[in-house]
């Protein structure tokens, strides 16, 4: 009979540490999530600008290109 409480605590015990797991889980993926969402909103115009620059830029390439290739049709 005493082997059955020994089980059930050690049952009781163990969901409690996977409880606190996942709760502790939860909360690190809050504050990542908030600190991604943070990243983006700074982040986000500099690289919204630097891909506009990238195209603007290799729109200006490939119109020199065709300026100095003659037309082979």
């Amino acid at each position: 009979m005493s082997w059955v409480f020994v089980w059930l605590l050690l049952g009781i015990v163990t969901t409690m540490v996977v409880v606190v797991f996942a709760i502790s889980l939860g909360r690190h993926v809050l504050i990542v999530g908030r600190t991604a969402r943070r990243f983006r909103e700074e982040v986000g115009p500099l690289a919204a600008e630097v891909g506009r620059d990238g195209a603007e830029s290799s729109d200006r390439a490939e119109r020199l290109r065709l300026r100095r290739t003659p037309d082979r049709s």
